[in-house]
């Protein structure tokens, strides 16, 4: 059956991890093994004029990070392997838990110099409240770095996880002479060559063959046979099923500005990780092997091509066929639609598409008919469970300083919080505030506006704790709340009241003062209404 064949070929994952950890140079030489690119030019600084094939933004570009979710596809012995690069700044974070909405499975990068770091265990939390499946690759290991058993150790208990070393390395930093494949006795010699595939692979005869010292000096011989020792004493054997409940990460060591230790790492992702499985809608579950269509959009971008001011939403497929000119239902909105030039992404490349499958994730033409989290079906009324935008924690005013790009700053502004990059309320019909979780986010709109749009703004600082959407059933209440609030009352882009607390004991008065009205820190309640 071609639906179960297509299922069966699909990996989909993203890969996580604290800044400058190695992400997205992981991500490239995975499209470098894939054959989906030739060569590949590492982020090594803010001045680099070659930059990673993931990272499309100019401001990305200029800043040497990833502060949007890049997507990209190539086939790898017989698999289809789509990648899902997430930003791996702090204050982008959001983008990155709806990315984990989006995936099967997720491969965590840590730094072998800093070990795991504060975003690294954010980002876990999410992985363990979803039982996604995670591998860990441990990175920079040709540079002088933690102990390796130091590393395990602090993985389980920071991250709340077992692990199960697949590869193990031999030496680090300036003697790092390469790792051996715990199962299948293969040594691969580490060597420096950062723009194509460098590495020399030798079959020998498993860790007592006596050729391993001629390759890596006897000293370091008896080392690795000592700590193979101690990982066969210590650790359980790898156990499939506990990883694909997300209860243990294998780990894996190597480099990924030299390509080493990749190859491992995406041999083994492609035997081990999981097709498109099943998937939450609030409804009921939804196999990927049904026959009609089921999807949902997680992430929505303006101006991907610069040379067009498009706006495409990323569409996962969780079952079915997605077929090209094919009329689809639109849950929220409650009609047909269909989409004549679908795409499929390599970085900022796209190509059209006839048709696709689950796990795939495409880009549908949105002239604003979407919202993240939206569905389409083939006509079933379906909403998938995600991850909601959260109250944010730093409020501004944002300011024209054109007046004669009033249209331009309107329409960017609302498209860039459409994506998810911040959130826009809006106080006595006129005032606009934006609302994010992390200061960077405001450098990023401002340069996007002046960029993509001709519009120049500034922000103003106000003193808020955090945002909360309120409700009440009592309507008397609520009007009077609303009336005796009216200087810290704002309305999201539904129109939907905010309050705007001032801080944790105004927040706490309020709640003593109208009993019956909630207030929600997260925006879960809207579409918990709309279902009902």
């Amino acid at each position: 059956m071609e639906l179960q064949k297509e299922i069966a070929k699909r990996r989909t994952f993203a890969i996580i991890s604290h800044p400058d950890a190695g992400k997205t140079t992981l991500t490239e030489k995975l499209l470098l093994f894939g054959g989906a690119i030739h060569t590949a030019g590492a982020v090594k600084s803010n001045k680099i004029r070659k930059t990673a094939t993931s990272d499309f933004m100019e401001i990305e570009k200029q800043r040497g990070i990833s502060v949007a979710t890049s997507v990209m596809g190539f086939e790898y012995r017989g698999r289809r392997i789509n990648i899902l690069d997430t930003p791996g700044h702090k204050d982008f974070a959001e983008d990155t838990y709806r990315t984990l909405t989006a995936v099967d499975s997720v491969i965590l990068v840590v730094d072998s110099m800093k070990g795991v770091e504060e975003q690294t265990e954010r980002l876990m939390e999410v992985c363990r409240m979803r039982h996604t499946p995670v591998i860990i690759f441990i990175n920079k290991m040709d540079r002088e770095g933690r102990n390796p058993f130091e590393l395990l150790d602090e993985l389980e208990q920071k991250l709340d996880i077992s692990t199960r070393p697949m590869t193990w390395p031999i030496s680090q930093g300036q003697t790092f002479k390469g790792v051996y494949n715990l199962f299948n006795g293969e040594l691969n010699l580490f060597e420096a060559v950062a723009s194509k595939i460098g590495e020399k692979l030798t079959d020998i005869g498993g860790i007592d063959d006596p050729r391993l010292g001629q390759w890596v000096t006897q000293a370091y011989a008896d080392k690795l046979r000592e700590d193979v020792a101690l990982i066969e004493g210590v650790y359980e054997p790898f156990d499939q099923g506990l990883y694909l409940d997300g209860l243990l990460a294998p780990v894996f060591f190597g480099s990924a500005v030299n390509n080493f230790g990749i190859r491992e790492l995406l041999d083994t992702f492609i035997d081990i990780a999981p097709s498109p499985h099943e998937r939450e809608a609030s409804e009921r579950m939804v196999n990927a092997s049904e026959e009609p269509l089921t999807g949902f959009v997680f992430k929505i971008h303006a101006n991907l091509d610069p040379n067009h001011r498009d706006r495409t939403a990323f569409f996962k497929i969780c079952s079915g066929k997605f077929e090209r000119n094919k009329f689809y239902h639109h849950t929220r909105l409650d009609r047909k639609v269909r989409f004549s030039n679908p795409t499929q992404f390599m970085a900022n490349e796209k190509n059209v598409i006839d048709e696709a499958w689950p796990g795939d994730v495409i880009g549908l033409y949105d002239n604003g008919i979407f919202k993240i989290g939206d569905t389409l079906t083939e006509g079933e009324d379906l909403h998938f469970r995600g991850i909601p935008s959260f109250s944010p924690e730093i409020f501004k005013v944002l300011e024209n300083r054109d007046p004669l790009k009033t249209k331009q700053l309107e329409k960017g502004i609302r498209q860039l919080t459409d994506e998810g990059v911040a959130q826009l309320f809006i106080q006595y019909g006129t005032k606009k505030i934006v609302g994010t979780v992390g200061e960077l986010q405001f450098d990023v709109i401002q340069f996007r506006l002046e960029h993509e749009y001709g519009a120049h703004c500034a922000f103003t600082p106000l003193r808020f704790h955090k945002a909360f959407w309120i409700t009440s059933d009592n309507k008397e209440q609520l009007d009077e709340f609303l009336r005796r609030k009216s200087t810290v009352i704002a309305y999201d882009k539904e129109e939907l009241p905010v309050f705007l607390a001032e801080t944790e004991w105004m927040l706490k008065i309020a709640r003593e003062d109208f009993p019956e009205i909630e207030f929600h820190a997260t925006s879960e309640f809207k579409t918990e209404g709309s279902r009902s």
